[in-house]
């Protein structure tokens, strides 16, 4: 079975998955309720897959779908600013075809890129439990070990955590303590596996109030595919 098969499964799962009974009352209610702005979408309403290039070298992970972003798409950091600023950084270092994500049907592919987040269901206030990062990390294991990635790239702290807390899960280290989160922070653990950078979350608090500039993550990015084009 080829990889955007094993992908594909995966996703499906993700979609029909009700594991966290608080995410789902909650994706559904807002599919209901709606934005104003969207009344008239057809809201997604259900767990938000993995999406990019079946072959990537960089997988991205995120922290949750947004509630009228990729909940309301379909498509992880899809139709909301956080998605605005992250496909614009990576399109103007090369890893996507066009600057905007609209849509699961604008055209938008990844190049050597696959995103996904540690929660696969938008959580109220933008809040997940440690339960329902513990629910997901089935999908995150799984992705991971079909794609086998040279780097991962963690956006925010809590993404950068659910990170290490599969490693530890695993054996693979003790305790997350000697691995501290900052914006351009790198770790290359004593094991085969890949290399991790952190980067602050593009999230309108961090980005409209200056925390974060498109300069920022080009520099990161940039960093990124050529620590990819060494390897």
């Amino acid at each position: 079975m080829s990889a955007k098969d094993e992908l594909k499964i995966i996703a499906d799962e993700v979609s029909s998955c009700r594991k966290c009974p608080r995410l789902v009352e909650y994706r559904e209610t807002v599919a209901r309720e709606k934005r104003r702005a969207y009344r008239e979408w057809t809201y997604w309403g259900r767990g938000i897959p993995g999406f990019g290039d079946p072959h990537a070298k960089l997988y991205i992970l995120g922290l949750a779908p947004a509630a009228h972003g990729g909940n309301r798409t379909g498509r992880v950091f899809t139709g909301d600013r956080s998605g605005d600023f992250l496909y614009r950084a990576l399109y103007d270092t090369g890893f996507a075809n066009q600057p905007t994500s609209i849509h699961r049907d604008d055209g938008l592919h990844l190049k050597h890129v696959y995103i996904a987040a540690a929660v696969r269901c938008a959580p109220p206030a933008n809040k997940p439990l440690p339960s329902e990062i513990l629910n997901c990390r089935g999908y995150l294991k799984r992705e991971l070990a079909i794609l086998r990635p040279k780097a991962i790239l963690a956006l925010g702290k809590i993404a950068w955590d659910a990170y290490l807390d599969m490693l530890k899960q695993d054996g693979l280290i003790a305790s997350r303590a000697p691995y501290k989160f900052a914006h351009g922070a790198e770790v290359s653990f004593p094991f085969d596996g890949p290399h991790l950078f952190g980067i602050y979350h593009p999230s309108q608090q961090n980005t409209q109030t200056g925390r974060v500039t498109p300069a920022m993550y080009d520099k990161i990015l940039l960093r990124i595919r050529d620590f990819l084009s060494a390897k």
